[in-house]
């Protein structure tokens, strides 16, 4: 089984309130299992102010610290997957999560300028996969 990011799939819980559908991975899950997640949409509204990282915290365009949210809707998100391989009855192979994104981010996250520019980094839900053995990678990198 997989994790997928929801926007990946056209769900509609980006922070402004779109999605980022890729037909790469929607191909992909109509041959695997999934559980798909949006850590961000289960404790923040859309549309909403676009967030990066920045110093180890997540703040929004407005100046706005949304780091307990981000963290919160990981550890939501991780209990959504772990029910759903339950369910399943599978192990969790992997996750194709959004990248660059401050709760997705998978290796590169934006800086916290706002300005486009990339650093090294993790998402928060990226980063819990990773702490918990989760072999994470974006839909920029698994479809090369």
């Amino acid at each position: 089984m997989y994790i997928i990011s929801a926007c990946l799939l056209g769900v509609n819980c980006k922070y402004d309130g779109g999605n980022n559908e890729s037909s790469h991975v929607v191909d992909f899950v109509k041959d695997h299992s999934y559980a798909p997640v949006c850590p961000e949409e289960s404790m923040l509204p859309a549309p909403r102010p676009p967030a990066e990282i920045t110093c180890g915290r997540a703040v929004d365009k407005t100046g706005k610290d949304i780091t307990k949210e981000l963290i919160e809707g990981a550890m939501k998100s991780w209990e959504q997957a772990q029910n759903a391989a339950d369910g399943f009855k599978e192990q969790i192979e992997g996750a194709i999560l959004k990248a660059n994104s401050p709760s997705c981010g998978s290796g590169k996250i934006y800086d916290g300028t706002f300005t486009g520019n990339l650093v090294d980094g993790d998402g928060f839900f990226a980063g819990l996969l990773k702490e918990k053995g989760i072999k994470v990678t974006t839909e920029r990198e698994v479809f090369k």
